[in-house]
This record gives C-alpha cells, sequence and structure tokens, in this order.
C-alpha cells in the first residue's frame, strides 16, 4: 500500500499509470481502486484514460452503461481515500473539551468539488457499499463512519489483508453496531459497579490515595467485553498491566477481589500468598481469578504486581505471557492474551513504551500480538497534555509497527464496546498488536486529596458540572425508547440497593480459584531459609551427560560449511572434551545449558550478541559461510525435551531485562538469562533492578530466579567498558533476596548456573561475567570438576601453608589472575590469595573458617574498582568482626581512565601493596 499513498494528493499521472496497471492485471491494484474501475465497464480498452476524463481517441472514455470517467468522479474518490486517512482529525471523541483544528482537509473546496455538486450521482458510492449515490449522500455515509464517536487511524497499515479487513469492519460492520437488550443491560451493569466502588471507596476512605477511575468508569465494560470476547475468539487467559489509575476497580469488578480484602487492605491487614503479596501499597498488588465468560467458559484472569514507574510493568507483562505461552499453552499464542493499561501521559512520555512496541514483532520477544487500552485522561500528573508531548496522539508510536488505533469518546459505552471487541477480534486474527484510545477525563487531582484547579482551572470547572458516564448511558437509553428506558430504570433500583449494601458491608463470596500447572510448580518450592546459604547443594553430572553435551557441541550438519574461525572453534571444543579434557569458560557454560536441557528444564539466554557472545566466546549459533543458516548446537542435543532457546535482542536493555524478569515469573522451571553487552549497560535497566528483581518477593511474595549476566573487570578498556556496578547490586542486598556473584573458574559458573534450579526455592542471580578470562590459559577446569561438587563459595589458597602466611588477602573476580601470576613470579608463600566468589548473600562461616587457620596475619580486601566502588563498602558492613584493611584504586568520580598506561599504572600499584 505504500505505493498508493500519494493518490490521496491526486496525482493525474499516477492515477493514468495505476488504470494502465489496472488494465493489465485488475488484481495488482488496490481493491478500493479497482472496484472503482470495475464499475464503469469501459467498452474500449484501446482508448487509455487520462487523468481529465479525456482519451487519447474522444473526450471521455464511454463505458457500457453510457456513463463518463469524468475528473469529479477522481475527485469523489480522493474524498473518500481523504476521509479514511484524515477524518479521525475530526471525530467526536473528547466528552468534556472542543476539539481544536487539526486540519484534516476533507472540505469540497480541496477537491475540486463545491455545492452545486451535492445533488449529482457518483459511482463512486459502490466503494462504500451504497451503490451510486449522490455526493450528498456519499458525505454523510463518510461523516456517519468516520466523525462520530470513533476516529479510527489505520490508512497508514501496509499489509493488504490487513488494510481490507479493517476497511471492511469500519465501513460495514461498524454500521450494523447494534446492541441487544442483554449486552446494553451487561454495559450499563458494569457501569452500576465502576461507579459504586468509587463511591464506596470515596465515602468509607475520604482523602485517601485511590488513584480513582472516576471519568474512565467505562474502562470496566470495556476489559469485561474484551474477555468475553477473546474467550469466544480461543482466548483461555489473559495477563494485565496497568499503572495506579483505576487499578482496585478492577481488582473488584473485573477480577473478583471482595470489597472486603481490598479495604482490608486500606487497613494494613491482609495476609500475604502467592496470588497477591503483600508489603507494598494496595494500588500495586497483583491478584489472580478465574473468571466465568457469557459462552460458559472459564478464563484465567491475571493482573500483575507493579511499582509506581510508570509503564515499566509492560514489558513484564510481555514476558510472563511469552513464558506461558510457551509452556502452558504449547506456543499457540493465541489462547493467552495481553492487555496493557495505559494513561495518555505515560504511554507518550515513557521510553520504555517504544522499546516494547519494537519487541513485540521479534521472532524473540512475540507474545501473539497485545491490546494497548488507553485511559485517556488528559493531563499527566497536573501538566496539560500541550505540555506532555510533541505528538498530535499520545497513541502515535503505533504507526511504528502498523498497529491501528482506534480513538473513541470515553462517554459512549456503546462505541468502547465496539472498539475493544474489534481489537480483540483484530488480534484473534492478526496476532499483531492494536490500540484503543479512550479519551475522557479525570474527575478528581492526580490523587483524591490533590486540587486539579491549580493548573487546570477552566478544564475542572467543565468537569465538575459534566455527568459521569453512567449517567450519561443512562440518559442516552432512556431517550432511545421505552424498552432501553424501563431497563435504565430497573437497573437504576439496582444501583441504589448495591451501593447501600455495599456501604453496609455486605460479605462477598470471592471467587473460586483453581491453581494452573506452573502455578502448582510455584507453590512445590518453598521460601528460602538462611541456613540453604551456608553450603550449596551438589550439582554435578555424569560423564554421560557431558558426553552428550560435547557430542551436540562439536558436531555439524553434513554440508554446513562455518567459516574458518569457527572451524578452529570447533577442533577446540572437540579437543577440550574429549582430548584435553579441560573446559574453558563457553565449555563450562555450554555444558551448563546442555545438562539443564538434559534434566528436562527450560534454558532461555538473551541480550544484545548473545548468540556469539559480546567477546566472541559462547558461539551457541553458527552462521553458515555461503548461505547464512543458523546452526543451534544444543538443538540436536540427544534426549532435550525443550529447545535451546537463545535470542539476540534488539538495543535495548529496559525492556529486555523486563521481558526476562515476567518469564521467569512465569516458569520456575526456566534458567532465564540476561546478559549485557557490557556490565555497566544494565545502567539502562535500573528500573528493572531496584523496583523488580530485587524486591519482588518482599513486596509481592513472588520468587524469580532471573539471571544477569554483567561482564565486568579492569583491562584498560575506560570508564564505559570496566565496571558492571557491583556496588549498587550490593547495596540492595538484603534479607537474602538476590545471590551477587563474581566467579572466577568455568566448574564454578557450571554450578552457580545448575544451583538456580537445583534450590527447591527461587532467587536472583547477579554475576559480574569476565572478558579477558574468556580466553585466560588459566582460566580452565577439569572435566572432574563437573561431574562431582558443588558452587563454591569461597576458594581458598591451596598453595601455601598457614604457618607461612603473613597476608590474607581476599579478591574476588578477574584481579585474583594479576595476583597469581605476581605470586608465582616472585615465588610468594607468605601471601595468601583467597577468592569470595559469592559475596552475597556473604559466605561468613566460611571465609571464617579460611582466615582462622592464618593467626596473626595481615588481613586485606584487595579490589581493582576505587575505593567508593566495587566491593568495599558492602565487605565493611558485612564483616565488621574482622579488622580489613583495603587495597584499591583512589576514589573517583569516574569508573576507570580511559588512557592505557594510568591503567597499567594503577594496577601495577595495587598489586605491589598486594605484596609489600
Amino acid at each position: 500500500m505504500d505505493n498508493y499513498t500519494y493518490l490521496s494528493n491526486a496525482d493525474p499521472k499516477a492515477i493514468e499509470s495505476l488504470y494502465e496497471q489496472y488494465k493489465n492485471d485488475p488484481s495488482s491494484v488496490d481493491e478500493g481502486w479497482r472496484k472503482f474501475f470495475e464499475g464503469f465497464q469501459f467498452a474500449q480498452e484501446d482508448y487509455p484514460l487520462l487523468p481529465n476524463g479525456k482519451s487519447t481517441a474522444t473526450a471521455s472514455a464511454p463505458s457500457k452503461g453510457g456513463g463518463n470517467l469524468s475528473e469529479k468522479e477522481v475527485e469523489v474518490q480522493k474524498l473518500i481515500h481523504a476521509y479514511r486517512s484524515r477524518a479521525h482529525l475530526r471525530s467526536h471523541t473528547n466528552p468534556v473539551r472542543e476539539r481544536r483544528d487539526r486540519h484534516p482537509i476533507l472540505d469540497l473546496q480541496y477537491f475540486n468539488l463545491s455545492e452545486s455538486d451535492l445533488d449529482t450521482e457518483f459511482q463512486a458510492g459502490e466503494e462504500l457499499g451504497i451503490g451510486k449515490a449522490s455526493l450528498r449522500k456519499i458525505i454523510e455515509t463518510l461523516k456517519y463512519i468516520y466523525e462520530g464517536a470513533v476516529g479510527f487511524e489505520y490508512m497508514y497499515v501496509r499489509n493488504p489483508e490487513k488494510l481490507n479487513w479493517l476497511r471492511q469492519r469500519i465501513e460495514k460492520d461498524a454500521l450494523d453496531f447494534n446492541p441487544s437488550k442483554d449486552q446494553r443491560k451487561r454495559i450499563l451493569s458494569k457501569l452500576n459497579e465502576a461507579v459504586v466502588f468509587e463511591n464506596f471507596l470515596h465515602t468509607k476512605y475520604l482523602g485517601q490515595k485511590r488513584f480513582s477511575l472516576e471519568g474512565g468508569e467505562t474502562t470496566i465494560p470495556a476489559l469485561d467485553a474484551i474477555i468475553n470476547k477473546g474467550s469466544e475468539l480461543g482466548v483461555e487467559e489473559v495477563m494485565i498491566g496497568m499503572a495506579h489509575r483505576g487499578r482496585l476497580n478492577v481488582l473488584a469488578n473485573i477480577m473478583g477481589k471482595t470489597y472486603e480484602q481490598i479495604f482490608n487492605e486500606f487497613e494494613g491487614g491482609a495476609t500475604p500468598d502467592l496470588t497477591m503479596g503483600d508489603g507494598d501499597v494496595k494500588y500495586h498488588l497483583g491478584f489472580s481469578s478465574q473468571i466465568k465468560t457469557h459462552n460458559g467458559k472459564d478464563v484465567e484472569v491475571k493482573l500483575a504486581p507493579n511499582p509506581s514507574h510508570l509503564e515499566a510493568v509492560n514489558p513484564v507483562v510481555e514476558g510472563f505471557v511469552r513464558a506461558k505461552g510457551d509452556e502452558e499453552y504449547d506456543r499457540d499464542r493465541s489462547k493467552i492474551l495481553p492487555i496493557l493499561i495505559h494513561g495518555d501521559a505515560a504511554v507518550a512520555g515513557q521510553g520504555i513504551m517504544y522499546e516494547v512496541v519494537q519487541m513485540s514483532q521479534l521472532e524473540g520477544y512475540k507474545t501473539g500480538g497485545t491490546i494497548h487500552f488507553v485511559i485517556n485522561n488528559q493531563v499527566g500528573f497536573t501538566t496539560d497534555f500541550d505540555d506532555a508531548r510533541s505528538a498530535i496522539y499520545c497513541t502515535d508510536v503505533a504507526k511504528m509497527i502498523d498497529a491501528p488505533v482506534l480513538h473513541v469518546n470515553g462517554d459512549d459505552p456503546e462505541a468502547v464496546v465496539f472498539c475493544v471487541q474489534f481489537a480483540t477480534e483484530y488480534r484473534q486474527k492478526f496476532g499483531d498488536d492494536i490500540f484503543v484510545d479512550m479519551v475522557c477525563y479525570r474527575r478528581h487531582g492526580h490523587n483524591e486529596s490533590d486540587e486539579p484547579k491549580f493548573t487546570q482551572p477552566s478544564l475542572y470547572n467543565k468537569i465538575s458540572k459534566h455527568p459521569n458516564p453512567r449517567e450519561v448511558y443512562n440518559k442516552f437509553l432512556i431517550e432511545k425508547g421505552e424498552v432501553e428506558a424501563a431497563l435504565a430504570k430497573s437497573m437504576d433500583k439496582e444501583f441504589r440497593a448495591l451501593l447501600q449494601d455495599r456501604l453496609n458491608l455486605v460479605k462477598q463470596k470471592p471467587l473460586p480459584y483453581v491453581y494452573q500447572p506452573l502455578e502448582e510448580e510455584w507453590r512445590t518450592l518453598r521460601r528460602s531459609k538462611p541456613e540453604d546459604f551456608d553450603k550449596s547443594p551438589e550439582t554435578g553430572v555424569s560423564q554421560a551427560t557431558i558426553d552428550k553435551v560435547a557430542e551436540a557441541l562439536t558436531n555439524i550438519p553434513k554440508g554446513f560449511k562455518p567459516i574458518k574461525q569457527i572451524e578452529k572453534q570447533l577442533k577446540q571444543r572437540k579437543d577440550m572434551f574429549f582430548k584435553d579434557k579441560q573446559l574453558n569458560w563457553a565449555g563450562g557454560e555450554l555444558l551448563a545449558y546442555g545438562s539443564l536441557l538434559l534434566d528436562g528444564k527450560m534454558v532461555r539466554l538473551s541480550g544484545q550478541d548473545v548468540q556469539r557472545g559480546t567477546f566472541s566466546h559462547r558461539h551457541a549459533v553458527l552462521r553458515d559461510a555461503n548461505t547464512n543458516e543458523a546452526y543451534n548446537s544444543l538443538n540436536h542435543l540427544e534426549g532435550a525435551k525443550y529447545n535451546f532457546e537463545i535470542y539476540n535482542s534488539l538495543l535495548s536493555e529496559f525492556g529486555v531485562m523486563g521481558f526476562e524478569f515476567g518469564y521467569a515469573m512465569a516458569n520456575p522451571n526456566a534458567l532465564t538469562i540476561w546478559e549485557a553487552q557490557f556490565g555497566d549497560f544494565a545502567n539502562g535497566a535500573q528500573v528493572m533492578v531496584d523496583q523488580f528483581l530485587s524486591c519482588s518477593e518482599t513486596k509481592w511474595q513472588r520468587m524469580n530466579g532471573l539471571v544477569l549476566l554483567l561482564p565486568h573487570g579492569y583491562e584498560g578498556q575506560g570508564p564505559e567498558h570496566s565496571n558492571a556496578r557491583p556496588e549498587r547490586y550490593l547495596q540492595l542486598c538484603a534479607e537474602y533476596n538476590m545471590v551477587v556473584t563474581n566467579i572466577s573458574t568455568p566448574a564454578n559458573l557450571f554450578h552457580a548456573l545448575r544451583r538456580q534450579l537445583t534450590w527447591d526455592f527461587r532467587k536472583p542471580l547477579v554475576n559480574m561475567s569476565p572478558k579477558s578470562l574468556l580466553r585466560h590459559p588459566r582460566v580452565v577446569s577439569d572435566v572432574s570438576e563437573f561431574t562431582t561438587g558443588s558452587f563454591q563459595e569461597v576458594i581458598a589458597d591451596a598453595t601455601v601453608k598457614a604457618k607461612d602466611v603473613k597476608k590474607a588477602v581476599l579478591c574476588t573476580g578477574k584481579v585474583y589472575y594479576d595476583l597469581l601470576e605476581r605470586q608465582e613470579k616472585e615465588k610468594r608463600k607468605d601471601v595468601a590469595l583467597i577468592r569470595v566468589e559469592q559475596l552475597h548473600p556473604f559466605p561468613k562461616a566460611q571465609v571464617d573458617a579460611i582466615l582462622g587457620q592464618y593467626k596473626g596475619a595481615e588481613m586485606v580486601w584487595l579490589q581493582e574498582e576505587p575505593e567508593n566502588m566495587g566491593y568495599w563498602s558492602f565487605i565493611e558492613r558485612a564483616y565488621k568482626e574482622r579488622a580489613l584493611t583495603l587495597i584499591s584504586r583512589k576514589a573517583s568520580a569516574s569508573p576507570a581512565t580511559g588512557y592505557a598506561k594510568v591503567h597499567n599504572q594503577e594496577q601495577e600499584e595495587i598489586i605491589n601493596k598486594a605484596f609489600a
């Protein structure tokens, strides 16, 4: 369709060219133009058509019916195209403000038409399904379709099948939308419930923050309609992500959370469990329920817990849905539906929205399409939309992926229900994203104690006099006819009784809940105890397992031609596993993944260039030098239940880490890993670390086993490529909330990764991964270290005798090998090098046992990082009992120098001090 967008500007040569194209192959032109040309039934194809209506032979091309293809016909066709493209700029979607003039260019003068043409009949009416019709009738039809309570934005969609479907549904089916009495009753009933709930809270908890839905109550019938329509179309589970506005109302009136449970949380008396959690404010908590729909089917509905950081929950929902789709629905993405509910200022203003939309079509992150529902209350905190975005619409991010947008007036519940049902059908048919932008208003300030008139006096004068959507719909039904009026009257009586019941605190019965298979898997796990971290569980594997993984990693299919460097890598792998019996970093890592696959577990790894690894060490996926065909070695592992899911991500940290957190939140039996290109790139995902990873177990009772691999180490690569900021993760560590490591051997990495799924609880793992150690000749582990043993939290110095040691140097990670080189070079037996492989939970008992051997020795903590970074502040707090001295770079604002010479001097000084 890209080729035809210029037609709205009526390029005469283009129309002539298009007609020539039609004559050669009618199927090659857009369906709309095809129908247009077909309508004229040209008698003489020898006469090429010109845009002015003249032909090469005569002044006009006669049709079988005797009509002419005049300039005016072409102009009417252009007018129809313009309405489809731009009439949303005129649609009546705003319930409380006059629509500003966005210059839609729809007036007759723009099309060489005038009022004198209004009663002339044009064949172009065929295009709208009304047959040959007067221009007046054509314009009336266009206005009815495109200038009503819904503004349709869809003509930028480039897929012809989708575009034709959209046009058909908008121009034909929309005209026939007429809810039955039962449907109207349902809409009014859900509006009643929404209003009752807000009244209840406003009466009972006056002045408390609740982030009410008032002004946007039509959200409730909208969500109800999505769930019911989705169920008709095969949806079995819905996962909702939303911010605070309207959240409590959704919990009560969509998910069936009882008023008693909700006000118990207001009063601080909630009991935590795996479905909702505690330790957070009531408008952040999650919930799960099973809803019986109109067709008698049960639908699982979940609301994701989330922090106040707007839109941050979006990638988490998508990752969760992807994991459930992979495991519970056998990759049938149509069975589980993500709904993201946005605020207008947030969807336009938060960069994470761009990342999530950009991810939506990528192979590693597809979820079968998302319904984006915007509660557009025309203000962000207190800021008017004029100051909140440069785009015309808050939903303009949708155009990036050709997602249609339906802008709809929140005071017209029937139009809103039509839009969300339309959106659900589109998602189920095409498996793509679609946006519904419900334009409404916010009755109160940002919270109920805030005064909105400080910044919006004129708008809030209007809002204070404006009836709520329930009252507007009630009035509409009364004016519509006797049946509707009687319905409204009886529902009004029920509404008053319901409100009184709630105020009287009549007990509601909670919905029954049956745990799904993956939820049952979570329920078999337990919460960790401090003693769990005294010693790691056994995580070795059999030699047979190693041999199976080795076979997969060292064989390629016949005819597959790798590049020369990979041929060398494959030979090295073969030698490692079968000849030298010593594995390097990549060997140990890939063996961990392969062994878990053979255990029946899932393994998912994503990040920028993870298939080869940033430093070209992993090479989990090989490419044919001639065809570029991919070959994933661990997908050819005999006896594995699952494939090795490894995806090169888009250039995103926040979105992708959030997605992987959501994946790990859904599936306790998946080793889910996000790898940063360089460790400090995780800075871009700090919200995910601070608000989700470090505290979801405390806030929401949600365990999570996500692994972060963050390349870290001082090797002269400058301030942006040296430091993964371990101090930030350690600052977040408390209550055994996550594991932070800096591992120095391939075998220990292997055991750390396997431990993630061996524990009968789940913890996030943040590992400071190596760079230079990936190829360091000393960084290898014997195969025997993989067949027995467990993760070593601390590694003692086996090369010294306790009685000879005058200085015990505690360190972690790559700097150990710099120290080892000096120790061996100077044959120093008086300095013991002790590797702390796990920093949190800090293995105090193990460290004490080692240091206890060195009576009278000086105790040192040595780190490459500056004094104000790295591990020192954490070690000082965690290890107050011993008088440790520090060796490090001096305190610094920047993590590292950018000059190789200065770096080398600093590194030399640190090593010298260790052996001074």
